[in-house]
């Protein structure tokens, strides 16, 4: 992915990464505890079920793309369990209170089938979940090929693959960008293809963060992992002044502009994300004890953490891979 992205940060015209201020940053971050993290999903008393936890976190990711509503830029949100959830986690928030009601939401054959009143139902909120009609039909692929290939339950996809991200073709990541086009997030750079591979990454990140304590599930390659490039983490770069955008495109951001997808804009705040993140991480490993030493994705949620409520626009694509 990194080598994917090379071309994207020496052509770029609109975007730039300091390396400066990558090192400024990271003399302070580094003495932070950068804890690998929780992300506190409404699991509730199943994560002591493996093939439950699966299930969940891969069929919640599949839907797990824009929760600003686009006009308002009101912020998707949802009262569960006796707390407040926002973005992705009030996704998974409604499929956990949905499952509580006995809706099979993990089901391929009833995924298969789903329509908009049951997304409605399912997925009421203090607005209406961004992109609904888009997610619908994201769920019902998804539905379809867990049906046909994988007795319904993306558990069994997960038992196929290499316990790697990246295996010849049979890493967790490659195949769940070729099985389910969803997942497949690349974009054309030039004529050349780049790789932001957000969605199958963070998939198997929260993955790993649920049961990789327990020895149910192992990434052999973890270090390959590299920032999820979304909307949030450019937006914390932009802020410390890690990266700087031109006039134009700050201002496009600034205006709520809707920046299309594969656009020069969208790939470059993407590629540099990836970039900025990747070097932040070394520098922060240079300044380290070896015991302490992190990875991307820590970087990633200690950025997304800090900044995914915050009142600083971010840019706007209409795009269901992130």
């Amino acid at each position: 992915m990194l080598d994917s992205v090379a071309i994207v940060i020496q052509r770029s015209r609109d975007v730039q990464t300091h390396i400066d201020r990558i090192q400024d940053v990271a003399g302070w971050m580094a003495f932070e505890d950068l804890p690998m993290p929780d992300y506190a999903l409404p699991l509730a008393a199943a994560e002591n079920d493996p093939d439950w936890v699966t299930d969940f976190l891969l069929t919640g990711a599949s839907a797990d793309t824009a929760f600003t509503d686009f006009s308002s830029h009101v912020k998707f949100a949802v009262n569960y369990a006796g707390r407040d959830w926002s973005d992705s986690d009030a996704l998974f928030a409604c499929v956990k209170r949905a499952l509580d009601r006995g809706v099979p939401f993990l089901d391929g054959d009833f995924l298969a089938q789903l329509t908009r009143p049951q997304m409605e139902e399912i997925f009421a909120a203090n607005i209406e979940l961004p992109m609904l009609d888009e997610k619908m039909q994201i769920l019902r692929d998804v539905g379809t090929v867990l049906a046909e290939k994988y007795q319904g339950r993306f558990h069994n996809f997960v038992r196929s693959c290499s316990p790697h991200l990246y295996d010849s073709g049979n890493g967790l990541v490659e195949r769940l960008a070729s099985e389910f086009a969803r997942f497949n997030d690349v974009s054309d750079y030039e004529g050349h293809t780049v790789k932001f591979y957000k969605l199958p990454q963070l998939s198997f990140w929260f993955l790993y963060l649920s049961l990789g304590k327990t020895g149910r599930f192992r990434i052999e390659d973890l270090d390959r992992m590299t920032a999820f490039a979304d909307y949030i983490v450019p937006a914390a770069f932009r802020l410390l002044g890690i990266t700087t955008y031109s006039e134009a495109l700050e201002n496009a951001i600034q205006s709520h502009h809707i920046m299309p997808r594969d656009s020069h804009w969208e790939i470059e705040i993407r590629a540099h994300c990836i970039y900025a993140a990747a070097l932040l991480a070394e520098e922060i490993n240079r300044l380290r004890p070896a015991d302490k030493q992190i990875l991307v994705p820590q970087i990633d949620f200690r950025l997304w953490s800090h900044y995914h409520t915050t009142w600083w626009p971010h840019h706007l694509t209409k795009t269901i891979m992130y």
